[in-house]
């Protein structure tokens, strides 16, 4: 069986304290901790590009885990802004900079805060169909790139990281079930105009605070998972408020709605791994729903299980 074998990250140390930010544009520290949730966002250090951030996360991933370069089959990398212009693809100059055989599919995916989750089924399905053994799921998207102007909407929001996720046989998670949604009329809310991010902020907290509960909930319903039997539920970390207003939807299990966005902001499509990556090797948790939701609009949900037949 296919799944989720290790996680590793990279995490800029330089970037933007967020209380003085929040001073430039008149708004209070009260407005930082319970609205955005961010006190702090990491930037892309200099001289760094998207490629740069996810060898970085690779290379932790090879140095913690048992994974070597010779293993791995299949490379994706999920970013909406790649180096350059986007060609050559992302994925291909991650290769290139890890020395990794040729041997090697690698291919990037466009997507934005739900692509981990979807990135998660395209390698489960990739590596299934094809037979190989081992894939890396990279997950790279530094919006500073697209933030030149201060904007308040955007500036206090979103911060730069990177994830290297291992899937392969002998799991600690196996991805039980998936389901994907897209709301194209959405497309105009989250979009990049001449170089600059652009969000419409309310409407984006109405797509994922009115569409994300119904697919969480629709989902368990089908796998006949109680919201009792889950352990935690790790959403996107849209903002603090966000996932405050999705929680209110389960009532009862709100505490089960895991939020860390203090020391990172919005990583985009990071910002499930990095906390799903403290639940491998802990063994306290057996169910996890995981979801994503974002630019498009698009959202995707999937659950986990914990491996019982693991081995380590």
């Amino acid at each position: 069986m296919i799944g989720i074998k290790a996680i590793s990250s990279y995490i800029p140390k330089d970037g933007v304290d967020n209380f003085k930010q929040a001073e430039a544009f008149e708004e209070t520290a009260s407005f930082v901790e319970t609205k955005l949730g961010a006190r702090f966002l990491p930037r892309l250090e200099e001289g760094d590009d998207t490629s740069d951030m996810a060898v970085k996360a690779v290379e932790t991933l090879l140095s913690e885990s048992d994974l070597a370069k010779e293993d791995i089959d299949a490379l994706i990398v999920v970013t909406q802004n790649p180096d350059g212009h986007g060609l050559p693809h992302c994925a291909a100059l991650v290769h290139q900079k890890l020395a990794l055989p040729t041997h090697v599919a690698a291919f990037d995916v466009s997507l934005g805060c739900s692509g981990y989750v979807y990135g998660l089924s395209i390698l489960q399905g990739f590596l299934a169909a094809s037979g190989k053994k081992n894939g890396v799921l990279v997950t790279a998207d530094p919006y500073s790139k697209v933030i030149t102007t201060p904007n308040r909407t955007t500036s206090m929001l979103f911060g730069d990281a990177a994830s290297a996720t291992w899937m392969g046989e002998n799991p600690q998670y196996l991805v039980s079930d998936c389901t994907f949604g897209t709301d194209g009329k959405g497309a105009e809310h989250l979009k990049v105009e001449q170089g600059e991010l652009y969000m419409n902020g309310r409407q984006v907290f109405n797509f994922a605070s009115l569409n994300v509960a119904p697919a969480i909930k629709s989902l368990l319903e089908k796998n006949d998972w109680s919201e009792d039997s889950v352990d935690a539920f790790i959403l996107h970390q849209g903002s603090l408020a966000i996932v405050d207003a999705i929680a209110r939807r389960f009532k009862g299990s709100e505490d089960k709605f895991i939020k860390a966005l203090e020391e990172t902001g919005n990583t985009v499509s990071s910002s499930i791994p990095l906390i799903l990556k403290n639940y491998l090797n802990s063994g306290n948790s057996t169910r996890l729903v995981l979801s994503g939701f974002g630019v498009g609009f698009s959202w995707a949900t999937c659950l986990l299980k914990r491996n019982e037949e693991h081995v380590n």
